[in-house]
């Protein structure tokens, strides 16, 4: 018996085509949002940044974290975080997601507080985050919604910087400190988040008239790492500088990378370990990708969560 085959028509061809697209992206989702949003990595780093002579210094950098209560996976992994015996804790902010968040991230943090920190706020340890249309960063950074049922919810901010303090973590906001740790005086200067328009540079500490000539390492710590603020602590002589806020991109083309930074940064800087040049000098800086992710858009997909582990070493 013959059989005649006949062609599919073209609608059923794109119909197809459309459907598997769909398949795809709904399988892009899913994985973003039950499998790579919880497979936290450490990002480990490596600089030549203190005096010579010195003995090798660990700097453990969080971001981002945006806790919300229930995240049990977060919250283990987090307090895991101290078996690595960092020589200092460096948080560049974000750290909530949920008015009910930072008792649970008090203790999250908890076995990290053993060990000396440092920290500036970000956008979202002030108000909890409001929902915003994803497609919106597309057209620039976000905004805060002031308007409307979205109206933005503050938070007790207070309440976890004390919880900080309590923990002996020094609060950098608009704040200039020195910290000697294992025979190196540490100079920070930090803001409070740029992505705010709340950053007061305070310039590095003083101290006596020979501080200059002293071994010691100077270190700028800022939550969003908008150019101007990237600009003005490498102009300013900084040797090293921390910041969060790009998620990485949180969203990313593999082979590729970010889509979008939610500053004005190039999205190709919105992860990792790079170089700053401003008025004549260079200074690395490290833009962590961050360990949460936004509560309206809760996966990632080619950027997992990270905690990054820095090596400092002596210069040759």
């Amino acid at each position: 018996m013959s059989r005649t085959h006949t062609a599919p028509s073209r609608f059923s061809t794109v119909a197809a085509a459309v459907g598997l697209a769909a398949a795809a992206g709904a399988g892009a989702v899913a994985y973003g949002a039950f499998i790579e949003r919880h497979w936290f990595d450490i990002r480990d780093e490596s600089l030549a940044i203190l005096p010579p002579g010195s003995a090798p210094f660990t700097v453990l950098h969080l971001s981002d974290i945006h806790l919300s209560p229930g995240q049990g996976k977060k919250i283990r992994w987090l307090r895991e975080l101290a078996s690595l015996q960092p020589d200092l804790v460096v948080n560049t902010g974000d750290n909530l997601s949920h008015p009910e968040a930072i008792a649970p991230l008090l203790d999250a943090l908890g076995p990290l507080m053993d060990f000396p920190g440092v920290f500036v706020p970000g956008s979202n340890d002030y108000f909890a985050p409001s929902f915003k249309n994803p497609f919106a960063y597309f057209a620039g950074p976000s905004k805060l919604n002031t308007s409307g049922r979205h109206h933005p919810i503050p938070l007790d901010t207070d309440a976890l910087h004390a919880g900080f303090g309590l923990g002996g973590w020094v609060n950098l906001s608009n704040r200039a400190q020195s910290i000697p740790l294992k025979g190196i005086r540490f100079d920070f200067s930090g803001v409070d988040d740029p992505h705010l328009n709340r950053e007061r540079y305070a310039g590095w500490p003083r101290g006596s008239s020979t501080q200059a000539s002293a071994p010691h390492v100077k270190i700028a710590v800022a939550h969003a790492p908008y150019q101007r603020v990237l600009d003005h602590f490498t102009a300013d002589g900084a040797d090293l500088i921390l910041a969060g806020h790009t998620h990485g991109g949180q969203v990313c083309l593999p082979g590729y990378g970010a889509l979008v930074s939610n500053c004005d940064l190039p999205t190709w800087r919105a992860r990792g370990l790079n170089d700053w040049d401003a008025q004549g000098r260079t200074t690395p800086v490290n833009v962590s990708a961050g360990i949460g992710t936004a509560r309206t858009a809760p996966f990632r997909f080619a950027c997992r969560p990270e905690a990054v582990v820095l090596t400092l070493t002596a210069k040759s």
